[in-house]
């Protein structure tokens, strides 16, 4: 979108920040909008190094077509409150040099909280995107990063209308809030037709690409929450009840770290040893892309897969008992089932057999979310400018 103003010279650059794999989907859009945004906002990339895995962390920006960033604070992994703390430090000295006319944030990782947290001491704007969110289980970390992220935030951008009431019933003023739609399928759109078919996938990790092809077609599979894989007797249930579901459609398990470490840990392994089960290390994002995109269904604790199979069009089984995106089961493919095997058994039986959800895609799910979130912030940056010059 095109403007008669130009960007102000005492304005500083849009400081953005990524710190795990969320946020890189979420981000690569923004940045090229940015860009694209006439005249352009001026950005700096700093990514926070909370993503542990450096081979995927690089070949998550390649896919996504993402700059690689200006600054890495290289945090590294760690328990919530040191990893908080540590991307606070070492965040104040680049806020401190940069002088950002604002900071845009992401999601709900612990950068996300950590660097608006660092704002807020300083006085500078934070902006944040997929506002507004709330599964109400404060159980789940992520949850309170949302909720003090938005309580701080002076612009907030929204993914679906719920999270809008959730906001101002929190007490955040209306005016501070804008509906924009979801980045995250900015990305899916932008990158569908460089998606991985799914049988190279398979063929690339050394398996036979006819799980594809299936007569029932495949299911995909990804858990890593704590509340799913960190304790035994959790665990346990649900990769038996992965194997009984493997017998009637083949699965495809892309296994996260913490879980693999898990399996090995309490000697699970022998409950997935079935030819029916394609274990994959984590992939990338274009591969992970193609095998959600041929998939007859998904099985997942994944809040982004909730979204990106409602895009998709594919059935979506939420092993999980709540969720913070419930427009995706209200309008999309997504079922949550909890960790209940029986509710699982239920769920996958009426997808094999024709009943799955097909929903519908959400207002502003569209592509656009990131031309939208440039054109606001720049209006919104000029008046804020302007109020606090006077």
């Amino acid at each position: 979108m095109a403007t008669n103003e130009a960007w102000p010279a005492q304005l500083g650059p849009v400081i953005c920040v990524v710190g795990a794999r969320p946020n890189f989907m979420k981000m690569a859009p923004i940045l090229r909008a940015f860009a694209a945004h006439r005249p352009a906002l001026p950005t700096l990339l700093v990514h926070t190094g909370q993503h542990y895995d450096r081979d995927m962390n690089d070949r998550l920006f390649d896919d996504l077509r993402l700059p690689h960033p200006d600054i890495n604070l290289e945090v590294g992994s760690g328990t919530h409150a040191l990893q908080t703390a540590e991307v606070m430090r070492r965040f104040e000295p680049v806020l401190d040099a940069q002088q950002p006319s604002c900071v845009l944030v992401v999601g709900d990782v612990n950068s996300t909280l950590a660097c608006t947290l660092v704002c807020a001491k300083k006085a500078v704007p934070v902006v944040h995107v997929e506002a507004g969110l709330r599964s109400y289980d404060r159980a789940m970390p992520e949850e309170i990063n949302r909720v003090l992220t938005d309580q701080i935030a002076d612009r907030l951008y929204t993914t679906e209308r719920s999270a809008h009431a959730n906001l101002v019933r929190e007490g955040v003023a209306e005016e501070r809030v804008c509906f924009v739609g979801n980045v995250m399928i900015d990305s899916l759109l932008s990158n569908r037709e460089f998606a991985c078919p799914a049988a190279k996938t398979l063929q690339m990790a050394g398996f036979d690409p006819a799980v594809v092809d299936d007569p029932r077609g495949y299911g995909v599979v990804t858990l890593h929450r704590p509340s799913n894989v960190d304790r035994e007797e959790n665990l346990a249930p649900l990769l038996a009840v992965l194997r009984e579901v493997s017998d009637q459609v083949p699965l495809i398990f892309a296994l996260h770290p913490r879980t693999r470490a898990n399996i090995d840990r309490f000697s699970l392994g022998k409950l997935l040893a079935s030819e029916r089960i394609v274990l994959l290390p984590p992939q990338g994002y274009l591969e992970m892309l193609g095998l959600l995109a041929g998939a007859k269904l998904v099985l997942s604790d994944s809040g982004g897969l909730q979204e990106e199979t409602t895009a998709l069009g594919v059935p979506c089984l939420t092993i999980r008992e709540n969720t913070e995106r419930p427009i995706t089961i209200e309008q999309g493919t997504n079922t949550l089932v909890g960790c209940d095997p029986c509710a699982i058994r239920i769920g996958v039986n009426e997808i094999l057999a024709g009943a799955g959800k097909t929903g519908r895609v959400p207002e502003f799910w569209d592509g656009r979310a990131a031309e939208r979130i440039a054109a606001d912030l720049f209006q919104w940056l000029i008046a804020h400018h302007a109020q606090r010059s006077r």
